[in-house]
């Protein structure tokens, strides 16, 4: 019995989303099904919605988050206190502190962490602009908020020698985030709990 092939098209599809955090080749062709199945209430809007993301959403001139202004919303915000600045890896992770709502300060995102065996350097993080911001903007505290893995921890402590002569407070989530977790998987409460308890790094 020959085997069904799809077409270019819906092998594209599925390969798109194959590529996708989480989903596998199997998972990817289920969820093109249900997408195919669903072309009026799901596939045409998520392909609006994707064509409106790429056009319009972009990267924070100030602070790395993603938004559709430039300064992004969070940077506009009056009322976040502009001397505590929280240092984070990814988009993720402030979103994933923003959603505890812990803390109103504002945030600057590194674009990942310093990795030597993937070839990722100081440069390429936003490290520079990270120093140029605390001198601008007169910053009293930076938060680094790292995630409590080998790089992050890494990552951490060479922000921490940037700092040293800037005589700024620096201090760390506390020991909530388990050792070697994420931020972007930890619960609301742990997130708050852990940024209250912040200590002297």
């Amino acid at each position: 019995m020959a085997s069904v092939k799809a077409g270019t098209e819906i092998e594209r599809l599925i390969q798109l989303l194959a590529k996708l955090p989480g989903l596998g080749p199997r998972s990817a062709r289920r969820a093109a099904l249900h997408l195919l199945r669903k072309r009026d209430e799901l596939l045409g809007p998520l392909a609006d919605a994707m064509q409106a993301a790429r056009e319009k959403i972009a990267p924070c001139s100030v602070c790395g988050n993603v938004d559709t202004c430039d300064p992004c919303s969070l940077c506009r915000d009056e009322r976040r206190d502009p001397k505590k600045l929280v240092v984070v890896e990814t988009v993720a992770d402030l979103w994933a502190l923003e959603r505890a709502a812990a803390l109103n300060a504002r945030y600057h995102v590194l674009g990942g962490t310093l990795s030597p065996l993937d070839g990722i350097g100081p440069k390429d993080l936003n490290l520079a602009s990270l120093v140029d911001r605390v001198q601008a903007e007169k910053v009293e505290e930076v938060i680094l908020a790292v995630n409590a893995t080998v790089e992050g921890q890494t990552t951490a402590h060479y922000v921490l020698d940037l700092l040293a002569d800037l005589g700024i407070k620096t201090t760390r989530l506390a020991h909530g985030v388990p050792l070697g977790g994420e931020l972007d998987y930890l619960d609301e409460g742990t997130l708050a709990a852990a940024i209250r308890a912040r200590v002297d790094f």
